[in-house]
């Protein structure tokens, strides 16, 4: 059963980078054809993804989000991680990340609080 776990500051100020990274146990982040994402949840909204990993280290990211956006990863750690650039305010939010099999997000991190403020 493979397993998520989202770890970052839950604090960031505003203008900064948010630097978050999922730790991936019981399973490998380069096992064929998974792909690896960020999502988040603004508050009193719906979930908004922004962004994946493939196994093989290609990525693809929300339109709204490309320009601040980059997905990295870690094969020897086993990890993969998000950077999200000159956050603002309405950047707050709790931040997953997931896996998606199958055209299927089948497994998630319990998420992050996501704080920018000054």
């Amino acid at each position: 059963q493979v397993q998520l776990q989202e770890s970052g500051p839950g604090l960031v100020k505003p203008s900064q980078t948010l630097s978050l990274t999922c730790t991936v146990s019981g399973g490998s982040i380069t096992t064929d054809f998974y792909y690896w994402s960020w999502i988040r949840q603004l508050p009193g909204k719906g979930l908004e993804w922004i962004g994946y990993i493939t196994y093989n280290g290609n990525t693809d990211y929300s339109p709204s989000l490309k320009s601040r956006t980059s997905i990295s990863r870690d094969t020897s750690s086993n990890q993969f991680s998000l950077q999200l650039s000159s956050v603002t305010p309405e950047d707050t939010a709790v931040y997953y990340c997931a896996r998606e099999g199958a055209y299927r997000f089948d497994s998630w991190g319990q998420g992050t609080q996501v704080t920018v403020s000054s």
